[in-house]
């Protein structure tokens, strides 16, 4: 195997290769391959050896032989040499290779072959449509037949001459396949002859499937019909561009340096290359489910298209390298479409991000500073204006308090300057709050709580985005279920009111004190309740920490971003010499008037 392998890959000589291709290359065998045809079958046998030196081998001598005919065979006979080795099964060996755990023996020949499998692509790709070719014309023929014209364009078709009957009979003969005109080869122009091999393919394989939809799309309007040709030269492309297979250039050398080890194999390998025309077909009908499910028009294509390619890209990209090309169909099949927008719009922020990079994250940032600030004085508000809490017949409402059973409701106002929170029990709610130089400041219960003594605030509030909507949690019968606790350090009637403490003096008391319940909230909504703990918490200068709180800033701080993008003109780009000039108003006059609702 190895002798073989050295005669087929030996190289030429610059002023001697007429004489050696004989000699060398796939041509050396061909005699003994004309005498054994058995030959090539048991290469290809020796693809599931346990020796793995012979299957190494025996792939190199593949792929050698490969190589050989695609560089120095003709046009019409290299594809017939690799249809052989692919009837023989040479795909499904080399991708259960691709996929055993012994893949760093059989690294090299395995990415050699690889490589060949995108330069089969590439050469597929660069051959024009032309329906002068017999094998061309063939298969467009195929195409046609396979769409279950009427007897009279069958019959025409097969006497030959279905060039003007078929026209005449059918004057939208390829428009109906979903072709833009009646010239189908100039839409052939970017996938060139692979297109043309993966439509036929799918016409093919799914015969029924592909006359039903026509069938069914007959009675719709124009515009409505899913365009089948045209879908299926965009998946071609789509996966054209997904396995980057232009890139098959790449120096073998450097790829070689990447399989040190295991997750460099993972990342290098492809398995799923191997399988283009299923992944064809699975993305073409994935393409045909979201034509149905969005009820989508001729005009709407370029936008299935690429949600197409946002599914390859999550799916296929995303499949390991031991995945098999069966769930990957199955997953392709099962993408929900919601998840599939999800995706598109996340990258389409990333999109922005690459575009405007450090601009727009400083842009958020000092939105973000600002949005933070105007919530803060917003919450504050909330204090400012007071509130109504519910009180146990045994809470007590300050340090020192004794219990009130005749008193249900407190209400808490901060004070003007925001240093003080005063606060009063009340048997009932009022019709209206009470004025805060009503609110009774000089009984021992009720002394105003210096925000200063403040250690923490604490709640049972849910600080989870997925449960601001709920406040409920299991309490006792007729407990409120939110609360706010009030920490801080106790202080005397006397010592609140003193005013020649120094600051040193307050910290080396508070070293010594006790940490103690100052006062407890029960606010009756969960809404109250994030607007009261951040908004303390927002004065003590600390992060808030609600979910409720932490959306609303980010409201803010995402409209704001949106204000500032309307002021973005999109063809600034196209300006970037000088300006077009400013519009004259010569012969123009004052005569007019603006309809605030209804435009000039």
């Amino acid at each position: 195997m190895s002798i073989c392998v050295s005669v087929v890959s030996h190289p030429h000589a610059g002023g001697r290769q007429s004489q050696s291709l004989d000699m060398f290359g796939f041509r050396a065998l061909k005699p003994a391959i004309a005498i054994y045809p058995q030959f090539l079958e048991m290469l290809v046998s020796r693809l599931s050896s346990a020796d793995h030196a012979l299957c190494a081998n025996a792939l190199q001598l593949i792929n050698s032989l490969m190589r050989d005919s695609i560089t120095y065979d003709s046009e019409a006979e290299w594809p017939k040499f690799i249809q052989k080795l692919q009837d023989l099964g040479v795909i499904r060996a080399v991708y259960v290779l691709m996929q055993d755990s012994a893949l760093q023996d059989l690294a090299h020949p395995l990415l050699e072959f690889q490589s060949l499998t995108k330069v089969l692509l590439r050469k597929w790709k660069e051959i024009p449509l032309n329906q002068e070719k017999p094998e061309h014309r063939r298969a467009m023929k195929g195409i046609f037949l396979a769409s279950s014209p009427n007897k009279g364009t069958d019959e025409a078709a097969e006497n030959g001459d279905d060039t003007k009957k078929s026209k005449r009979h059918h004057p939208d003969k390829w428009q109906r396949l979903g072709f833009e005109s009646e010239s189908p080869a100039a839409e052939f122009y970017e996938v060139g002859f692979l297109g043309m091999m993966d439509l036929a393919d799918y016409v093919r394989s799914h015969q029924d499937e592909f006359q039903k939809m026509l069938l069914e799309h007959s009675t719709k309007p124009a515009r409505q019909r899913c365009p089948i040709a045209r879908a299926s030269l965009a998946v071609t492309s789509i996966l054209y561009e997904h396995f980057e297979v232009d890139k098959s250039d790449m120096d073998d050398s450097k790829n070689y340096m990447l399989m040190e080890s295991r997750s460099s194999l993972d990342r290098l390998f492809r398995p799923l290359l191997l399988h283009w025309t299923r992944l064809h077909v699975a993305g073409l009908q994935a393409f045909f489910r979201m034509w149905k499910a969005t009820a989508a028009e001729t005009d709407d294509l370029d936008k299935l298209v690429e949600l197409v390619r946002i599914l390859i890209e999550s799916v296929v990209g995303g499949a390991s390298r031991t995945k098999d090309v069966q769930d990957v169909e199955e997953e392709l099949a099962n993408f929900e479409y919601n998840r599939l927008r999800e995706l598109q719009m996340e990258l389409l922020e990333l999109t922005y991000e690459d575009a405007w990079g450090q601009h727009l994250r400083q842009v958020r940032e000092e939105l973000h500073h600002e949005a933070l600030q105007f919530v803060k004085e917003q919450r504050i508000r909330c204090l400012l204006q007071g509130a109504w809490f519910s009180l146990e017949s045994n809470s007590k409402s300050g340090p020192g308090s004794t219990p009130r059973s005749n008193a249900s409701h407190q209400y808490v106002q901060l004070s003007h300057n925001r240093r003080y929170l005063h606060f009063g029990e009340f048997n009932a709610l009022g019709n209206r709050a009470p004025e805060l130089d009503a609110l009774p400041e000089k009984s021992e219960s009720n002394v105003p709580l210096d925000l200063s003594t403040v250690s923490s605030v604490v709640s049972n509030v849910s600080t989870n985005p997925d449960n601001a909507s709920s406040s409920t949690v299991k309490t006792a019968p007729r407990q409120t279920a939110t609360k706010v606790t009030i920490h801080g350090y106790a202080q005397s009637t006397s010592t609140s009111h003193s005013k020649g403490h120094n600051s040193h003096t307050r910290s080396a008391s508070r070293s010594t004190q006790k940490e103690v319940v100052l006062l407890v909230l029960r606010p009756s909504s969960h809404s109250i309740a994030s607007e009261w703990l951040d908004g303390l918490l927002m004065l003590l200068n600390q992060q808030p920490i609600t979910a409720e709180t932490t959306k609303l800033i980010d409201l803010v701080g995402n409209y704001g971003l949106k204000i500032r993008l309307l002021n973005v003109r999109f063809d600034d780009a196209a300006f970037a010499g000088e300006a077009p000039p400013v519009p004259a108003r010569d012969g123009l006059d004052e005569d007019y008037y603006y309809d605030v609702f209804g435009g000039a």
